[in-house]
């Protein structure tokens, strides 16, 4: 990869040399697998709240963080692995809320990719919408074309020349600027990075080892017993 800053600085050693491993592999047949495994993430959220950012029940005990830029493949292997164990165990028994925060440092596509999952938020579809991306993912900053982006509008239930109509709107910028702000604050220098805390107290940023439901879960877990 040539992205700069894309690199995950908060998982250990063992667990970034398979991603690297993983990465490198993201030929064809890597390609084809990832989309189905996306796809799944993306019908798993039926019946689950969404609102804004926000995934799930607004009074969850649990807040968990996400920062990702759309074109990060660590990011789309996050949301494949790990996102569906989540949202089956903890979203959708009301455990744990999900507040989404996008990036976009890795180039144009990240941007329109991120202004058109923003402006969806607005219909409260940015979740669909964020699966559907990931499930197209392609190569760096040569995959976001309008029609791609139609069909991820389509594909959420939404009317895709409103969609992107919306995406350049002066809201969608100032959310683009709150979450580059909010990940300043945080410390967040990679993707994808993580908060983690109870709902309305602070949060601590996680040191992953792992990006399977493995590098999550116990920490989720020890907070639910508090």
């Amino acid at each position: 990869m040539t992205t700069r800053r894309v690199l995950l600085v908060l998982i250990g050693a063992a667990a970034l040399a398979v991603g690297l491993i993983a990465t490198s592999q993201l030929g064809a047949r890597d390609r084809e697998e990832a989309p189905a495994a996306a796809a799944g993430t993306h019908s798993s959220l039926a019946g689950i709240p969404q609102r804004g950012l926000v995934l799930g029940d607004p009074d969850a005990p649990v807040t968990l963080v996400e920062y990702a830029d759309l074109q990060c493949p660590y990011c789309a292997e996050w949301a494949a692995r790990t996102l569906p164990v989540l949202v089956s165990d903890y979203v959708r028994t009301g455990k744990l809320r999900i507040v989404f925060h996008g990036l976009a440092f890795i180039g144009p596509d990240s941007d329109t990719a991120l202004r058109t999952a923003l402006a969806a938020g607005r219909e409260n579809r940015l979740w669909d919408v964020i699966a559907g991306f990931y499930a197209r993912q392609g190569a760096e900053n040569a995959w976001v074309t309008d029609d791609l982006v139609d069909d991820v509008a389509v594909e959420a239930g939404l009317d895709a020349g409103r969609l992107r109509d919306a995406r350049d709107e002066s809201w969608v910028t100032a959310e683009l600027r709150a979450a580059q702000a909010a990940a300043d604050a945080a410390g967040v220098h990679g993707t994808p990075s993580f908060q983690l805390g109870r709902t309305g107290g602070s949060l601590e940023l996680l040191q992953l080892r792992s990006l399977g439901p493995e590098g999550m879960t116990p920490a989720i877990d020890a907070l639910l017993r508090r």
